[in-house]
């Protein structure tokens, strides 16, 4: 879909058209791999500075149609905290971090300094669920977070 887009829509209706991933580490055969992994799946994202070119040219080629897919415009809060996680190569970087006392610190990677979207952790499949606006409807987004340190306060050391 992308390369489609690429070769049909002119320079004029679109700047880039890419898609969006992220890092996953997954355990199979006695060893952790690093996935690249679709982010969205099913999307592809026209980044464009003129609106009307685009979707007229959309319209005569007919690739909306084709795909059975429709045109949305995604929100500027949206579009920049994307920015800000996957930088210009639209990729999701994997972060690390420890949980001190319940509480996430990101020590590196993307997700460090955006403790405050982090909706779950999943520390077997290490994965954490964000939040990419302040909407609770939209739901959430994976990105791959690896927890090396838990930990923990004891009443004895109190």
């Amino acid at each position: 879909m992308v390369a489609l887009c690429k070769k049909t829509l002119s320079s004029k209706a679109i700047q880039n058209v890419f898609i969006f991933t992220y890092d996953q580490l997954r355990r199979y055969k006695g060893a952790w791999h690093l996935e690249r992994k679709l982010l969205f799946p099913a999307h592809v994202f026209l980044e464009s500075e003129n609106e009307n070119i685009l979707r007229k040219e959309l319209r005569k080629s007919n690739i909306t149609v084709k795909q059975k897919n429709r045109l949305s415009r995604m929100d500027k809060e949206e579009e920049q905290v994307l920015k800000i996680l996957c930088g210009r190569e639209h990729h999701l970087q994997m972060s690390r971090g420890i949980i001190d006392k319940g509480i996430p610190h990101i020590t590196e990677g993307p997700l460090k300094g955006m403790e405050s979207r982090i909706c779950k952790i999943d520390r077997h499949k290490r994965l954490a669920r964000i939040t990419i606006t302040k909407r609770q409807d939209y739901g959430w987004l994976p990105a791959g977070l690896e927890i090396t340190e838990k930990v923990v306060s004891s009443r004895w050391s109190e």
